[in-house]
C-alpha cells in the first residue's frame, strides 16, 4: 500500500509539474507576442485577438490558438503567418526571440519597410517569408550567418539593393530562395549547398555568368537580367576573337590566286552540296511522315525488352502496357523520343530534383487504379528514391492559371499527418500528381487486408494513434486553407497513409475546388454526407461526418456500406443509416469492437469513448454535428 502511495504522490507531483511547465510557457508566448505587437503598428486590428484573456496556445495535446495568425505545436507557438494584415512599423526580432519553439515567420503582403531586421538572432528558424512589402537598401553580408537550421527564405517583391549577401552561400539546409522582382546587383555566387533546388532571381539587375550547378534550372527563374547569360539563358559572348589553332584552315587566297577557275569550281562544290542536302531533308520528312502513321502504344510496345525475366519496366512502358486503357495511358504526356511536353511544377523540394522524362524512364510498377484513375510507384534512377505517380484525368473543374495558383496553396502546408504534394504535372486534358512512396501502405490494407497479407493486425494503442494523427491533420488542414468548405473532402480510410512508425498521413485532401463537378459527386466521399444526399450540398461539417465514419470503421473494422454500395443514392443513404445505427444501437457492446484489435479488458472503455464521438460526428443533422475543434479536443482525452 505505501508502494502504491508513493507511485500515486509520484505521478500527481509529475502531472502538476507538466501542466506548470505549459502554463508558464504559455505566459512566456504571450509576454513575448504581446511585445511583439506593441512594436508594431496595426491599422486593421488584425491582432485584436491577442489579448492576456487567453493564452496563444492551449494545452500540449490540442495545440489549438485563438490568436490570429499563431500556429502551435505541443502548446507552444510553433509559426506567425501574419499576412495581408496592413502591418507595418518595427518588427521587435528580441522579442520574437523569447518564443523557444519558433520556427517559421510568415510576414508576406504587408507595409513594413526599411532595412531586413537581424532575424539571424532566431537561430533555429526553418522559414522565414517576407515577400511583397517595403524593405529596401543593401543587405549586409552577415545577415543570415547562424541561421542553421534555414530550409526556406522568399523575399521577393521588396526594393533590397546591392549584392546577395555572402552569408546565404553557406547555409547547409537552404533549399528554397526566391529573391526576385528586387534591385539586387552583381554577380551570382557559387551557392555551396547540394539541395538548392529552388533559386528565383528574376527582375533584379544582376549580371555575369550563371554558375554551372543552376544550369539545369527553369530560365525564368533568371529572366529579367539584362547582363545575365550561360544556361539556362543564352550563352556568354566572347569579348576577343578566336585564335587560329594547328587545325584550323588557312585563311582564304586573296590577290592573283583567287582566279575565274577557283571561284567555278568553288561554285560547283557548292551547289553538289546543296543538292545533296536538299535530298537528305526529303528522306527525312518521308520518314517522320511514316512514324507519324504509326501509333504511339505501337512504338513504346516494339521498343520494349523481349524478356520474360523483366520484373520492372520504365514508367512510360508500363503505362502503355495496360493495353489502351483509357485509365492507364499517358499518350500526349511525351513527345518524340519521350521527351517531356513541359517540365513538372515542384511545390516541396525535400528531396533531389528530377525532370518529367526521368519519371516516364524509372523502373515503376503500378499500385492499383483509383477512383480517378492509376497510381504508379517510380524509382528515380540517379538514387533509386521511391516517388508515386498518380494521374488525374477529371482535373478540369479550373483554368491553368487558377489550376496553378491552387496548387501554390499546397506549397506552405507542412504538418507530421499531411502527405505532401512534391510536384504537379499540368495538361489541359490530364494532371500528374508526384509525392514521396510510403512503404506500409493505406490503413484500409491493414483494417481489411492485413491477415490475408501475413502483417498482423492493427491493435488499439496504434489504432487510437492513428485516429489522433488523422484528426490532427484535418484540423491543421482547417487552420491552413480557411476559404475551403471541404479542406479534405475526400477523407477515407485508403487515403490515410501509414509510415514505419504507423504515424497517419493524410492524402488526396484539397482536391473538390479542381475536381469536375459531376465527377466529384460521383467519386468523392464528401458527396456522399447526409446533407448532400438529401439537399445537395456540402458544409463546413463535411468533412467532419468523414472523419465519424473513418472513426467508426478503424474501431469496428468493417467497410461503410456505402462506400461499397453503388446503387442509387437513396440506397447507399438507406445502407449507411442502418450500418450507423447497428454501429449506435450495439455502442455498449464490447462485441461491436474488431476482435483482431485485442484489446486489454481496461481499455474498452477507453475504446467505447472514441466510440461515441465517432457517433456524434456522424450526426446526420448538422447542427447538432460536433465541431472539429471539440471533436479534436475529446479525441486527445481518450487513453490507450
Amino acid at each position: 500500500m505505501a508502494v502504491y502511495m508513493h507511485h500515486l504522490f509520484l505521478t500527481t507531483a509529475l502531472a502538476v509539474l507538466a501542466v506548470a511547465a505549459t502554463a508558464a510557457g504559455n505566459d512566456s508566448d504571450s509576454a513575448a507576442l504581446l511585445s511583439f505587437k506593441s512594436s508594431i503598428k496595426d491599422p486593421t486590428a488584425a491582432l485584436s485577438s491577442w489579448t492576456t484573456t487567453s493564452p496563444p496556445c492551449t494545452a500540449a495535446a490540442t495545440s489549438i490558438s485563438t490568436w490570429a495568425g499563431v500556429i502551435c505545436l505541443r502548446g507552444s507557438v510553433w509559426g506567425l503567418q501574419l499576412e495581408h494584415s496592413g502591418l507595418s512599423g518595427q518588427i521587435d526580432v528580441a522579442s520574437l526571440e523569447r518564443l523557444k519553439s519558433l520556427r517559421t515567420i510568415s510576414f508576406m503582403n504587408n507595409s513594413f519597410e526599411g532595412a531586413i531586421p537581424a532575424f539571424n538572432k532566431l537561430g533555429a528558424l526553418k522559414a522565414l517569408f517576407l515577400s511583397n512589402n517595403k524593405f529596401s537598401g543593401e543587405i549586409p553580408d552577415a545577415t543570415f550567418e547562424g541561421m542553421l537550421s534555414l530550409k526556406k527564405l522568399h523575399l521577393s517583391h521588396n526594393q533590397f539593393s546591392g549584392k546577395i549577401p555572402e552569408s546565404l552561400v553557406e547555409l547547409p539546409r537552404l533549399i528554397e530562395l526566391r529573391m526576385e522582382d528586387n534591385r539586387f546587383t552583381g554577380a551570382i555566387p557559387e551557392f555551396q549547398q547540394k539541395n538548392l533546388q529552388v533559386l528565383k532571381l528574376s527582375e533584379n539587375a544582376l549580371e555575369g555568368p550563371i554558375p554551372s550547378s543552376f544550369h539545369k534550372l527553369d530560365p525564368s527563374y533568371f529572366a529579367g537580367n539584362k547582363a545575365l547569360c550561360d544556361p539556362p539563358l543564352a550563352p556568354c559572348s566572347s569579348t576577343s576573337p578566336p585564335q587560329p589553332t594547328a587545325t584550323s584552315p588557312p585563311p582564304p587566297p586573296s590577290g592573283k590566286n583567287n582566279s575565274p577557275s577557283n571561284r567555278t569550281t568553288i561554285i560547283v562544290v557548292l551547289e553538289v552540296v546543296l543538292g545533296l542536302a536538299l535530298l537528305l531533308a526529303v528522306a527525312l520528312l518521308i520518314f517522320c511522315l511514316l512514324r507519324r502513321r504509326r501509333s504511339p502504344r505501337q512504338d513504346s510496345l516494339e521498343n520494349r525488352t523481349p524478356s520474360s525475366l523483366q520484373k520492372k519496366a520504365s514508367l512510360k512502358d508500363e503505362i502503355y502496357s495496360m493495353q489502351g486503357s483509357p485509365e492507364h495511358s499517358l499518350s500526349g504526356v511525351s513527345r518524340k523520343q519521350g521527351e517531356p511536353a513541359t517540365k513538372l511544377s515542384f511545390l516541396k523540394d525535400r528531396g533531389e530534383r528530377f525532370e518529367l522524362q526521368d519519371l516516364l524512364k524509372a523502373s515503376a510498377e503500378i499500385l492499383g487504379s483509383g477512383c480517378f484513375g492509376a497510381s504508379y510507384k517510380a524509382a528515380l534512377p540517379s538514387s533509386r528514391t521511391m516517388m508515386v505517380v498518380k494521374r488525374f484525368r477529371q482535373m478540369n473543374n479550373l483554368g491553368k492559371e487558377e489550376f496553378q495558383e491552387h496548387m501554390r496553396r499546397f506549397e506552405r502546408l507542412d504538418h507530421p499527418n499531411l502527405l505532401p504534394v512534391v510536384a504537379y504535372y499540368y495538361r489541359k486534358e490530364e494532371k500528374l500528381l508526384v509525392s514521396n512512396y510510403v512503404s506500409r501502405g493505406s490503413l484500409a490494407v491493414h483494417l481489411h487486408s492485413s491477415t490475408r497479407r501475413g502483417q498482423p493486425a492493427l491493435d488499439w494503442p496504434t489504432r487510437l494513434k492513428i485516429v489522433k494523427g488523422i484528426s490532427r491533420g484535418l484540423l491543421y488542414l482547417y487552420q491552413e486553407l480557411p476559404t475551403l468548405i471541404t479542406p479534405h473532402g475526400h477523407l477515407k480510410s485508403s487515403n490515410v497513409l501509414l509510415d514505419d512508425s504507423f504515424e497517419p498521413l493524410l492524402n488526396d485532401y484539397g482536391l473538390v475546388p479542381v475536381i469536375n463537378q459531376e465527377s466529384a459527386e460521383e467519386l468523392m466521399v464528401a458527396y456522399k454526407s447526409p446533407e448532400h444526399l438529401q439537399n445537395a450540398r456540402i458544409t463546413k461539417k463535411t468533412d467532419i461526418w468523414c472523419l465519424g465514419v473513418l472513426i467508426l470503421e478503424i474501431l469496428t473494422g468493417k467497410f461503410p456500406a456505402s462506400f461499397l454500395q453503388k446503387g442509387h443514392s437513396g440506397d447507399r443513404d438507406r445502407d449507411m443509416a442502418m450500418w450507423l445505427q447497428t454501429i449506435e444501437d450495439s455502442s455498449t457492446d464490447a462485441a461491436v469492437f474488431d476482435k483482431e484489435m485485442k484489446a486489454p479488458e481496461n481499455g474498452v472503455g477507453e475504446m467505447a469513448k472514441l466510440l461515441k464521438i465517432g457517433l456524434a460526428c456522424c450526426e446526420a443533422d448538422v447542427e447538432k454535428r460536433m465541431e472539429l475543434k471539440d471533436a479534436v479536443e475529446k479525441i486527445e482525452e481518450v487513453k490507450e
